[in-house]
């Protein structure tokens, strides 16, 4: 099986994360010297269309079937796109090629295995300079970390663009900032490598 791309995209339908291993294939693909050559889209043109496609039979799939019916994938003659959405909107999806079974269940472990452990949590790995965690430091990256106190009781973290109010709550990527973190990108490579394209 061959994997062509992967994305992941917020509640606020943001192109957090994409990954490209081949170029996906298209209907539109030109024959060597008598078809005009096919327009390039950019990763920025080619994720909302992706995350067009998928909100779009999401939603017909939910009108047809009911709020019970879940949009899973769907298949072309040159490829399949594979969907899995979490409780808090996150959603990821695949493009293999058309060979590929079902692959929500290994959306569902990139999501657990990989998104929770180090993409959701990388802006978390704080480190701080006073005991109790009051005073500046820096993360992980070696970016500031402030500590502002917003009300009564309430304190907020800030690192760098992202904001924490609480580390349960899902993670809101600012100004198009999206997962940036080296062990998440290499554990996705790992895992695609081992589980599904070996």
């Amino acid at each position: 099986m061959v994997v062509y791309a992967f994305y992941i995209f917020d509640r606020h339908a943001s192109c957090i994360y994409k990954k490209k291993w081949l170029p996906t294939p298209t209907a539109a693909m030109p024959i060597p010297n008598t078809a005009p050559q096919a327009r390039v889209l950019s990763a920025e043109d080619d994720a909302k269309l992706v995350f067009g496609t998928v909100f779009s039979l999401r939603n017909m799939v939910r009108k047809l079937g009911g709020v019970d019916d879940n949009f899973i994938s769907y298949r072309t003659g040159h490829y399949k796109l594979h969907y899995y959405e979490t409780p808090t909107n996150l959603k990821f999806v695949m493009v293999t090629d058309t060979k590929a079974n079902n692959l929500r269940i290994v959306l569902h472990q990139i999501y657990v295995g990989l998104y929770v452990e180090y993409g959701m949590f990388a802006h978390l790995s704080l480190w701080y300079g006073k005991a109790g965690g009051r005073g500046l430091g820096l993360d992980g990256e070696g970016r500031e970390v402030q500590e502002m106190v917003v009300g009564k009781g309430m304190n907020v973290l800030i690192v760098s663009d992202v904001v924490v109010k609480n580390p349960l709550a899902p993670v809101e990527y600012t100004g198009g900032a999206g997962i940036n973190c080296e062990m998440f990108e290499l554990g996705l490579e790992q895992f695609v490598g081992a589980t599904l394209q070996g």
